[in-house]
């Protein structure tokens, strides 16, 4: 049985000295950091995901509980009694997630600024990434929209979803696999050809904020007021790896209900395991969410790209294999 530790010494100083340059990061900007349960009572409904639960034995009773894919909901919960910008360092779990950058247990940062606009966030966003890369060969930062970027690299309307000619693009590009894959599922489509084709060239030696995802891959962002096809939600790559994702944070309780009915009736005909809808969730919007942007970003995967690692088992303490 192979005891030892994943990674080298040198990756656990690493780490450490990233999150005290995180923490000063937001310390200097007087953004509270915060804590909040991982272990709880309700999850999230994105079908995509799965979600580790357990048994919490209080005789006579006993209740299911969910371990949380995201701090998101509990600090939206804090957001709406005041706390003012807030984050958080914390582990996250998602089940069925193992591979080159995937562990079912990781580290997420995960940050609020009560205030700030999506373009906003995106600047502080490339502040902390600048202020961690300061000695590597990280050059530059993009910015595009998805719909430009999904148009110049298909030639197709990520917006407007047309069957014929999405499965034209599939064949005419070797990706007959995704007729089968995706059928008549726009979302399955564009994260299809986003995933093999857009993606793997995304901020080569630089961050790529990718901004303006189409409404049906964004439960939790807001509308864009001129274009209610589009979302505030962004996406930051570096060297082809998904890094963050982030959203000008919808506050409508009612459009956020209808949407998680929504993803709970996907999941039931996708015969996905049941979730326990997050009425606290709900609840905290009702009584008033403030106008705030929101960001999570993997540091595990951030670490992989500091430390030019090629797994993420590399930089992991203990990966899943030794757990």
């Amino acid at each position: 049985m192979d005891w030892q530790p994943s990674c080298s010494i040198e990756l656990l100083q690493l780490r450490a000295q990233t999150l005290q340059k995180i923490r000063q990061f937001f310390a200097e900007r007087a953004v509270l950091e915060v804590e909040t349960p991982l272990l709880c009572s309700a999850i999230g409904t994105d079908p995509n995901l799965d979600f580790f639960t357990t048994n919490y034995q209080l005789p006579p009773k006993q209740q299911t509980l969910f371990l949380q894919t995201s701090p998101e909901f509990a600090m939206k919960r804090l957001l709406a009694t005041g706390s003012g910008s807030i984050y958080q360092i914390c582990k996250a779990f998602r089940n069925g997630e193992t591979g080159r950058f995937h562990n079912p247990e990781f580290t997420l940062l995960e940050w609020y600024r009560v205030g700030f606009n999506l373009s906003q966030l995106m600047d502080e966003a490339d502040e902390l990434i600048a202020l961690l890369f300061a000695r590597s060969s990280l050059q530059t930062t993009q910015r595009v929209s998805y719909q430009n970027l999904f148009q110049q690299t298909t030639g197709l309307n990520a917006l407007v979803f047309s069957y014929q000619d999405y499965a034209d693009y599939a064949r005419s590009s070797g990706l007959i696999d995704a007729i089968a894959i995706c059928k008549h599922d726009h979302v399955l489509w564009l994260d299809f050809i986003f995933s093999h084709q857009i993606q793997p060239h995304l901020g080569q030696n630089a961050l790529c904020m990718v901004h303006g995802y189409p409404a049906c891959m964004s439960s939790l962002a807001r509308n864009n007021q001129d274009n209610p096809a589009i979302t505030g939600r962004v996406e930051l790559f570096i060297n082809g790896v998904e890094l963050g994702n982030g959203y000008y944070e919808l506050s409508d309780a009612k459009e956020q209900k209808r949407r998680f009915d929504k993803e709970v009736a996907v999941r039931k005909v996708l015969q996905r395991p049941d979730v326990v809808k997050d009425e606290r969730l709900l609840a905290a919007l009702e009584a008033g969410l403030p106008d705030c942007s929101g960001i999570a970003i993997g540091l595990d995967r951030l670490l992989m790209l500091l430390s030019n690692s090629a797994t993420i088992d590399e930089v992991l303490a203990f990966s899943i294999s030794r757990a």
